[in-house]
């Protein structure tokens, strides 16, 4: 582990200085002719997206000519994240650069992720991956990986710190969404005196908090709401498991958002109200990607290392908040969770 200075203040990071500097030196030996594909993964979410286009806009400011930024699958930004600046650098995965002379991946914790993008890695000179997942697996070329970081807004803010380049508005306000959504609002586990000290730094480049937070967190239509409920209404409650900590789990369905009007974005926002049931430590929502597919969200309050439980059904993420494409019915998908619960309690 070393010390790292970002933007005058000094941190530790997981990363090291050899780490820090090929990803600088592969940048600027690639700025300002060669072609740049930056990566998120499949419905990107908050940090995924802000920390990208932030990173994105700060290159264009480096003075990148050829930039592209993209993610998998289908072309559609959440509404909660249309506001952010730097969109105009998004391409679908279509328009994605094929062979690009460096990939930055942001937000991914392993290639599968990436979907049909996956590819694109093979086929670049160089890669550079910027995570805060702990079950990263180290498929980059060169791996930015800080998993004390609260979100990989962290990273990409100390990478351009590196790379000398100002955080303005636009980019604080990209990075700010990124270390906002990841942190709850600044209410989970990980918001340290350094997220809080970040998030400083954004306000003081020009974010204005209040606008930001009206905006991704508490604007959804009507018929998110009215989903919500119905979601709500079946979820249940498992009281012994988990070695009796508890476990509430719930699931939504394409029917239900097609009922209500609603795109799939609205799903994500479920697990919030779920995670808060007294009686249970581990929260589950199951929400439908396919016949017979679905993305399941995971969270614990502490009992249960959740993101232990998402690598043994193939997925990952973090000690309380994690995630996993499952197979078969809803009640199938719980079943396979619950199993897991117990081996993997936190002391």
């Amino acid at each position: 582990m070393t010390e790292t200075v970002a933007s005058g203040v000094l941190s530790e990071s997981a990363i090291t200085e050899v780490e820090w500097d090929a990803a600088v030196a592969a940048i600027r030996e690639c700025a300002p002719a060669g072609r740049i594909l930056l990566a998120c993964h499949v419905n990107p979410d908050g940090d995924a997206l802000g920390s990208m286009l932030g990173f994105a806009l700060g290159l264009r400011r480096l003075g990148v000519q050829r930039l592209r930024a993209t993610f998998p699958g289908e072309f559609e930004i959440p509404e909660p994240l249309a506001g952010l600046p730097g969109q105009d650098l998004l391409v679908p995965e279509s328009r994605a650069y094929a062979h690009p002379d460096l990939a930055i991946v942001f937000d991914v914790a392993a290639e599968s992720r990436l979907g049909g993008l996956a590819d694109r890695l093979a086929r670049a000179r160089a890669t550079i991956v910027l995570d805060h997942h702990a079950s990263n697996t180290g498929f980059g070329g060169i791996n930015l990986v800080d998993a004390g970081a609260a979100a990989t807004s962290v990273v990409a803010e100390a990478l351009l710190e590196r790379l000398d380049v100002p955080v303005d508005a636009e980019i604080a306000e990209c990075l700010y969404v990124a270390l906002a959504t990841d942190t709850g609002s600044f209410k989970f586990d990980m918001t340290t005196p350094r997220v809080h000290e970040m998030a400083a730094r954004l306000v003081a480049a020009g974010v204005r908090p209040g606008e930001v937070s009206r905006r991704v967190f508490d604007s959804r239509p009507f018929g998110a709401i009215k989903l919500l409920g119905e979601v709500l209404g079946r979820a249940a409650l498992d009281p012994t498991a988990a070695a009796g900590h508890g476990m509430v789990w719930t699931y939504a369905t394409q029917e239900d958002l097609a009922r209500h009007g609603q795109r799939p974005y609205v799903m994500d926002a479920l697990i919030d109200p779920v995670r808060s049931v007294t009686e249970a430590d581990v929260a589950v929502v199951v929400k439908q990607v396919a016949e017979r597919e679905w993305a399941v969200s995971l969270r614990s309050k502490g009992a249960v290392d959740v993101g232990a439980v998402a690598v043994a059904l193939g997925g990952g993420g973090h000690r309380l908040a994690a995630g996993f494409t499952g197979h078969g019915t809803p009640g199938e998908v719980v079943v396979a969770v619950r199993e897991q619960l117990d081996a993997h309690l936190l002391p």
